[in-house]
């Protein structure tokens, strides 16, 4: 088994456990007993350097493999998305848009609010037409009743 899968199945595990209630109400009973120590220890500096290694040891190593559970997450959910674009009817220049520059990502953004906000306008023009048109086929229909009657 290669190095990158024993990290990628070890980096899962772990940021699945980390997750969980239990590693929480475990972090919970760590903090809460070290302060409950604290008089114990005259709350020394000893005692604090304890609980400020500890904590900067796991946060150290967590962002490492909380980042590496994001980075796979994300491509998995990019190769998906790319997927659906590509079979079906949406337009397949979106695909791969996740490794164009910040400014080239807004200037996508922007374009694609502006078809956006035309196509509200274009629909919200077509709904008052068409009660536009209703209307005139009820008053036609009143007149041809007042006109007969």
């Amino acid at each position: 088994m290669s190095r990158s899968k024993i990290f990628t199945a070890f980096a899962g595990k772990v940021a699945k456990w980390a997750g969980h209630p239990i590693a929480f109400a475990l972090g919970v009973t760590s903090v809460v007993a070290w302060a409950i120590s604290g008089p114990a220890f005259q709350y020394s500096e000893t005692w604090q350097l304890v609980i400020n290694t500890g904590t900067t040891i796991v946060t150290f190593l967590m962002v490492f493999l909380i980042q590496n559970s994001q980075n796979r997450d994300g491509a998995a959910i990019q190769a998906k998305l790319d997927e659906l674009i590509r079979a079906s009817a949406a337009q397949n220049r979106y695909i791969g848009i996740e490794h164009l520059t910040e400014e080239e990502l807004d200037e996508l953004r922007q374009r694609c609010e502006t078809r956006g906000r035309a196509e509200r306008l274009d629909d919200a023009m077509d709904a008052a037409d068409a009660a536009e048109e209703r209307a005139r086929k009820m008053a036609a229909r009143a007149a041809e009743r007042v006109a007969g009657g």
